[in-house]
């Protein structure tokens, strides 16, 4: 049976805002609140337009990553920054049930639903990552991450990748990179709830020099990503343009 796709929009690092009664944790690490190590700068306004575009919810948390990573599961060693780690068992704790398990049960409960409807699921993550970590330049624009193991998202990242040089020749593009596509992280997770017809995750990197430099560079890449995922979707017969 071919299921209909429906697609869903999520960023975990949509922003770098540290609520009020945890502001004294963060007396000395303010500096890294507008870095990526705070959040994924442009993330969510990508995010935005690619819900606005296709009529797709958009699940996200604005909180900074520095206080809880929603994209890293519970027992994760990076699931809390040098900010939060010494807090104790309970504090800790507190800060998942407030910031953390809200964002991941949304997601969570949206994707069931679907599938439950006997519908496929296509989720894109919106993130996007420092030009250079710990020395090293990062040698692509936009990553696209999956899971080599699952040919639904093998054939999307694929679809959308072509489409993406299609449009932009000029545009660096790489497969799982800057990260592995089946490391931790919200698709993950669902992987190993949802079988590969049903469940099709990916997460979008995109390279923050053009959040960082302004000018017409950044709208024009997200036009070329928004109007390229189009493209990807048409190729896998479900979700068109026009949602």
């Amino acid at each position: 049976m071919h299921r209909r796709d429906r697609l869903v929009i999520s960023c975990e690092h949509a922003g770098n805002v540290v609520p009020e009664r945890y502001r004294p944790l963060f007396v000395g690490h303010e500096h890294l609140l507008p870095t990526h190590r705070g959040w994924d700068p442009g993330a969510l306004t990508l995010a935005r337009e690619m819900a606005a575009r296709f009529h797709a919810p958009l699940y996200y948390e604005e909180t900074t990553r520095l206080l809880v990573d929603l994209n890293r599961s519970v027992g994760n060693p990076e699931l809390h920054s040098e900010a939060t780690r010494h807090l104790s068992l309970r504090e800790r704790r507190e800060i998942l049930d407030v910031y953390y398990h809200p964002h991941r049960k949304r997601v969570t409960a949206a994707v069931a639903e679907i599938v439950a409807a006997g519908e496929c699921v296509v989720q894109v993550c919106s993130h996007s990552f420092t030009p250079e970590l710990n020395g090293h330049v990062r040698t692509a624009d936009v990553g696209i991450l999956y899971d080599p193991r699952r040919p639904g998202e093998v054939a999307f990242a694929t679809a959308w990748l072509e489409a993406l040089k299609a449009a932009d020749p000029k545009l660096r593009l790489r497969r799982n990179y800057p990260y592995i596509g089946k490391s931790d992280g919200v698709a993950q997770v669902l992987r190993r709830v949802h079988p590969a017809d049903a469940y099709v995750g990916v997460e979008l990197e995109v390279n923050q020099r053009y959040v960082e430099a302004g000018g017409p560079a950044w709208p024009k890449v997200r036009r070329t990503l928004v109007e390229t995922l189009a493209v990807a979707l048409q190729v896998r017969g479900g979700t068109g343009p026009d949602g």
